[in-house]
């Protein structure tokens, strides 16, 4: 049975995967509180969702993920701005990197710290308002890449990810600890395939990929049912996850 979520929370809002999935949200009258580095983007998706969905309240805040500080100052100020906030999508992130060894350690680095570090101070910051509450929603957008090493530039990527699952199953069994099996927090992790995003745009020839539109209302189906975990199309990748767990890096490779 779906939860009633009227108020979620978006991380990375002004492009990709996250403006994807507000449009989404829009669309089934959920209130928005929406952050990203580029104010402009934000103000645009902002008066586009109001016109269309006049009955939702949409808020716009400036957010760089890796000022950490600012993490826990914005999202309090949603909190303040709209009474309570019921799910946290915790989706901002970056895909630059190389192999390592190669000369590109800023940019692996620059992963490392978005994709992991300021996910870590987001959820953080989302959890203090998740228990302050003693309610809701915590959902992290991992990659089917951190079942296993990857190469060359997603080396770095793949390992944050894995890093992100981790830890949002460790949150998980942190409320299990206290709360039993029926937490009023429910977490969730959400492994997305290939869907067509700026992170991806130049990549060509993939198999499975599937367009922004399509990725982003099966991610919002998905999200709704607050599974602990689910693999987004599910086909063909929850069979994907399967095998990729279970054979030799060589084919896992050949797969990817």
């Amino acid at each position: 049975m779906e939860q009633q979520r009227n108020t979620i929370l978006i991380t990375g809002a002004s492009s990709g995967l996250g403006e994807g999935m507000a449009r989404e949200f829009a669309k089934q009258g959920k209130n928005l509180c929406l952050c990203a580095r580029r104010i402009d983007r934000l103000q645009q998706l902002q008066t586009e969702l109001q016109q269309s969905y006049p009955a939702i309240k949409v808020g716009i805040k400036v957010l760089d993920v890796n000022q950490h500080d600012d993490v826990f100052r914005v999202f309090d100020e949603f909190k303040q701005e709209f009474g309570q906030i019921d799910r946290f999508i915790i989706n901002a992130g970056m895909g630059k990197g190389a192999a390592l060894g190669t000369g590109y350690f800023q940019a692996n680095k620059a992963t490392a710290e978005t994709n992991f570090v300021a996910a870590l101070a987001q959820c953080e910051a989302a959890m203090t308002i998740l228990r302050d509450q003693q309610q809701g929603h915590l959902v992290t957008i991992s990659s089917m890449s951190a079942f296993r090493g990857m190469p060359r530039a997603m080396t770095v990527y793949a390992a944050t990810k894995a890093g992100l699952a981790s830890l949002t199953e460790g949150i998980r069994a942190d409320l299990m600890k206290s709360y039993g099996s029926n937490s009023p927090i429910k977490v969730s992790t959400i492994y997305p395939g290939y869907i067509r995003s700026e992170i991806n745009e130049k990549v060509k020839n993939t198999p499975f990929m599937v367009d922004t539109e399509t990725g982003c209302r099966l991610l919002a189906a998905a999200i709704n049912k607050e599974p602990v975990k689910a693999y987004v199309p599910r086909w063909p990748w929850a069979l994907m996850a399967f095998l990729m767990k279970r054979l030799p890096l060589k084919w896992v490779l050949k797969l990817t």
